[in-house]
């Protein structure tokens, strides 16, 4: 994870305000660019938004594009305030462990969950974090849009609850951000990372691991 200094001074380079509105996008429907989105809320700006289905969508829709890059003319007052209200370190979710007062909920393949099928990363456990869900991230997802907020409402239930603290996870903290973004669209206002995801925790055999 970037610090909050670092992720200023690139802000401020884009032209980025305090007050400003960012909207980003994928080059491929929808995959990193709730990964930016989070980032930009868990620093602080308030008003940043992710294109659905991405430059595809766009382009589909006859709006205009350009093939030039356009430098910023002034540079961002932007200063990144952390919210540590959409950040889990894995050291508090270890402690947080058993509690009732939140939900996990995992992003990776349904094999990969269940411990069924080995981790592409070598050295790293399989199986999941104990109590935590499994929503693989593509089932969000409607080709290269988001489902409608009726599939959706449909695919979270039993997964998060709106009066807990809903925490988010996957392989290595991208596809863990498609999930929690459509946690956020259906009405939960403010949703949390596990940054270091499976990448961290499936490499540490000090913390417990389960297999269905």
């Amino acid at each position: 994870m970037v610090s909050p200094e670092q992720f200023s001074k690139e802000a401020k380079k884009l032209g980025i305000n305090q007050d400003s509105t960012v909207i980003v996008y994928d080059r491929w429907g929808v995959y990193s660019s709730p990964r930016a989105w989070w980032m930009f809320r868990y620093m602080g700006l308030e008003k940043v938004y992710v294109l659905n289905g991405g430059e595809p969508a766009w382009k589909a829709a006859g709006l205009p594009i350009v093939d030039d890059y356009s430098t910023p003319e002034e540079q961002g007052n932007f200063k990144a305030k952390p919210n540590y209200e959409w950040f889990i370190s894995k050291e508090e979710l270890v402690e947080r462990l058993g509690d009732d007062d939140f939900t996990i909920t995992d992003a990776r393949s349904s094999g990969r969950f269940h411990g069924t099928v080995p981790e592409p990363r070598e050295g790293l456990r399989s199986g999941h974090i104990p109590g935590s869900k499994n929503l693989p991230f593509d089932q969000v997802l409607d080709g290269i849009n988001y489902q409608d907020d009726m599939e959706l409402q449909r695919l979270y239930e039993g997964k998060i609850d709106s009066s807990k603290q809903n925490i988010f996870t996957c392989g290595s903290g991208i596809s863990a951000a498609i999930i929690a973004l459509g946690a956020y669209e259906l009405g939960n206002d403010y949703v949390t990372i596990y940054d270091g995801s499976w990448s961290e925790w499936g490499a540490d055999t000090e913390v417990p691991v389960e297999k269905d």
